[in-house]
């Protein structure tokens, strides 16, 4: 039972809601337009879930190898660091979901495009991208996390990927309009994971990692979260300007309010352990943007 918590514990379910965010957008785009199936949805949501536990336990693989997961981390201690999973158990456990997501998405790409091998490729080397991704961030030689480059990956990742290929994979159609929700999703996601560098700024400067808030500062590092999460309300708000007059299109501003709370947080809350909670609250907020902006579309 024991063995059981450690493993939910660097599942890390709670970046869930986070990962789904940006294919349930794409999902409620294309029944706006008109082009919805249930299997391709499920289908896209099981690989999005193992290629995010996959994510999950590679960062706390990578961070452990790399020491941004030392004794000076003030965030939640991770499974290897602690020694509650072995690095070899962890490497298995990677293998394991990187297969899950390979399976889940050639299954949905063989219900999404039958024979067309062309899209199927064009796809399947897009999730190859993502599980490399994914593994690349803080394990291997040279992980791009620690030249602060997780944040155009997030964005590209959980915003442009994520809402374009699953809005693609419903309607077979590439559109442009659609850019400004994928970029309100990739924003939100980014500063998640802006909350999170904030946390352990001090712990990763010691351990080499130089991500943005190590780069700018704190101060400078709040300033940059102000504008992810503005420029994140105000691309939802100008495309349902553009593209609808129902009133219903705008019960996304009610997650406005928590979005604001939690900028407000990272300004004032200074210690890890106050700070924490946020990255959890931006992660559901973030989810709550996109469902109400969703069914506010398709009402």
């Amino acid at each position: 039972m024991s063995s059981f918590k450690h493993w939910l514990s660097a599942f890390r379910l709670r970046t869930l809601p986070l990962a789904l965010s940006s294919i349930f957008m794409g999902n409620f785009l294309a029944k706006w337009q008109g082009s919805f199936d249930w299997s391709i949805l499920g289908l896209a949501v099981s690989t999005t879930v193992f290629l995010q536990i996959l994510s999950n336990l590679a960062n706390d693989y990578g961070d452990s190898i790399h020491g941004a997961d030392s004794e000076d981390r003030e965030g939640p201690s991770r499974a290897v660091q602690t020694g509650a999973i072995s690095k070899g158990q962890m490497k298995k456990a990677m293998i394991i979901f990187g297969v899950l997501s390979f399976v889940s998405g050639i299954s949905l790409l063989a219900i999404s495009f039958a024979d067309q091998w062309i899209l199927i490729s064009v796809f399947l080397v897009l999730g190859l991208l993502a599980i490399y991704a994914a593994v690349t961030y803080t394990a291997g030689s040279n992980p791009y996390g620690y030249r602060g480059l997780g944040d155009i990956s997030v964005l590209i990742f959980f915003g442009l990927v994520g809402v374009f290929g699953s809005y693609y994979l419903q309607t077979k159609t590439f559109d442009w309009n659609i850019l400004l929700p994928a970029l309100s999703c990739g924003l939100l996601a980014t500063g998640v994971l802006n909350v999170n560098n904030i946390r352990d700024i001090e712990s990763d400067e010691k351990a080499g990692k130089i991500s943005i808030p190590v780069r700018l500062g704190r101060d400078k590092a709040v300033i940059y979260h102000f504008v992810l999460l503005g420029l994140a309300m105000i691309s939802g708000l100008v495309f349902i300007v553009l593209n609808t007059s129902q009133w219903t299109s705008y019960l996304f501003i009610l997650a406005f309010p928590l979005i604001i709370k939690n900028a407000w947080a990272v300004k004032t809350k200074t210690s890890a352990s106050a700070l924490d909670p946020y990255l959890k609250q931006l992660a559901l907020s973030t989810l709550l943007f996109v469902l109400l902006f969703g069914v506010g579309l398709v009402l």
